[in-house]
């Protein structure tokens, strides 16, 4: 399909020689010659790309009042500035409001050519990105999920939602917390308004105080902090018992008054109307004892709690997220989506998920990344992700820790029955021991009181890879020599 130029000059000469070079490059146009029509037509249409004159006569709009115009309504549609008297400053001024590059007439046409071919690949470009960002932020704010507890927690999200209260959210990191405080800002009166997150646990005290309260600073220009940012909206205090306790006080004071006070400023406060929601990992009751944490905020933040369960504890949500995650992944990537085998659902639905929902995003997203480019062996493994597909950190080849020592696959057993749980744990069993032995088969069948061929066929039918070492029989003591040529 061609693209659609919209040529905007006050001189028909003008309009009818880029007309003629564009059109033998086979982009369909238009043309207008004041704001009027050029703005009419845009409403109309919005084109691929505007070639816009600076000076237009009997126009009640300059070309760059017609380039505001328009970028504020499509800040992506690519515009070249043309013009027959035109100096640098005007053509930093053009860029400045927007404009993708300027030119001057008269012009060749193959560098205008040009610059139109690199305009529409920027804008196509700009819109991949800003749909990628869509998608990122849908999958941000998506509580997927089937488990009686998931269930309970959405219940729960539409009676508080639409009430102004503040509300704690508790569970372990990864399990979504903010996920669920974006929920009920979506569910509120304040949904047209920002949302904005700020992590306690990543932020310098002094850094986290600017970040919230904002600087009035002499000699610097003014910035805002996410309670002014967040005014008439929601603002989520992620982590918060990772709070210093000096910026603990001035929150308070900020709940009790709805007033900030910028950092360096001697001017009055700043009114605010933001309603606060707040996370957290740790116990607040602990953290109260040691003096870690200001009781009197405590019960100022911890209106309403909610309370997310660890992944492992909502199993039913586990083959929902996983597809819902492989499927957003695919798609950002350009890839065909694939089911996930039955064998890699006994694996995903029996793993622990020490890092919850967090971790298993990752592990889609890993499994999306690392699909093979080479032509797969069946129309099944092309359809489906396979154990193969998997990464280390679930099949057992991942670095060892002091957590996973001794369990290497981090798995339930619990979760499956007698059957499954048998195969899985011969599978993560003999996988360690073929590690252990660097990939030889017959000193892993000597230390596993089995033999060497009864092995093979055992890591056959599990689907284990022994490794590119050769097994041998040499060295292997009461393995008969080989006798020479």
């Amino acid at each position: 399909m061609s693209k659609d130029i919209l040529i905007v000059d006050d001189e028909n000469d003008i309009r009818t020689l880029i007309r003629g070079i564009l059109e033998d490059e086979g982009y369909h146009i238009r043309e207008a010659a004041n704001a009027t029509q050029a703005l009419d037509e845009v409403e109309k249409k919005a084109p691929d790309l505007m070639i816009l004159d600076i000076w237009l006569h009997d126009s009640d709009k300059d070309g760059l009042e017609i380039l505001k115009t328009v970028k504020a309504e499509n800040d992506i549609l690519p515009v070249i500035m043309i013009s027959g008297h035109g100096t640098i400053e005007t053509a930093v001024s053009a860029i400045k409001k927007g404009a993708y590059d300027f030119i001057e007439k008269p012009f060749q046409s193959d560098r205008l050519l040009l610059m139109i071919s690199r305009a529409l690949e920027n804008a196509a470009l700009k819109q991949e990105n800003a749909a990628l960002k869509a998608r990122s932020e849908q999958m941000e704010d998506e509580l997927i999920g089937d488990s009686a507890a998931i269930k309970q927690i959405k219940s729960q999200i539409e009676r508080i939602a639409p009430t102004n209260s503040r509300v704690l959210i508790t569970g372990e990191g990864g399990t979504g917390k903010e996920v669920v405080a974006r929920a009920l800002h979506r569910g509120s009166e304040r949904k047209a308004s920002p949302f904005r997150a700020l992590n306690c646990a990543v932020l310098h005290p002094e850094r986290l105080e600017e970040e919230l309260f904002g600087s009035r600073k002499d000699g610097e220009p003014p910035k805002q902090g996410v309670l002014e940012l967040a005014s008439g909206g929601t603002l989520f205090l992620d982590e918060v018992a990772d709070m210093p306790l000096e910026t603990q006080g001035k929150i308070l004071r900020v709940l009790q008054e709805s007033k900030i006070y910028p950092l360096g400023s001697t001017q009055e406060a700043i009114d605010i109307d933001v309603r606060v929601m707040a996370s957290t990992n740790q116990d607040l009751a602990k953290c109260i004892e040691v003096g870690d944490f200001r009781e009197d905020l405590y019960y100022r933040l911890n209106v309403v709690t909610l309370h997310i369960p660890p992944l492992a504890k909502r199993r039913d949500d586990i083959v929902p997220l996983a597809e819902y995650f492989l499927h957003n992944y695919a798609v950002q990537m350009g890839q065909q989506p694939r089911e996930i085998s039955a064998e890699v659902l006994k694996i995903l639905t029996s793993y622990k998920w020490p890092g919850n929902v967090r971790q298993l995003k990752n592990v889609m997203e890993w499994i999306t990344i690392m699909q093979p480019e080479e032509q797969p062996q069946s129309e099944e493994d092309q359809k489906q992700i396979m154990l193969k597909d998997l990464p280390p950190e679930l099949t057992g080849g991942g670095v060892k820790t002091s957590e996973t020592q001794g369990d290497n696959l981090n798995l339930d057993y619990t979760s499956q029955s007698l059957r499954d749980a048998r195969e899985m744990f011969e599978k993560e069993y003999l996988t360690l021991q073929i590690a252990r032995f660097d990939g030889n088969v017959s000193k892993a069948a000597k230390f596993i009181g089995m033999e060497r061929s009864a092995l093979h066929r055992k890591l056959k039918s599990l689907d284990i890879s022994v490794g590119s070492k050769q097994d041998s029989n040499e060295g292997v003591a009461g393995s008969p020599p080989r006798k020479s040529a």
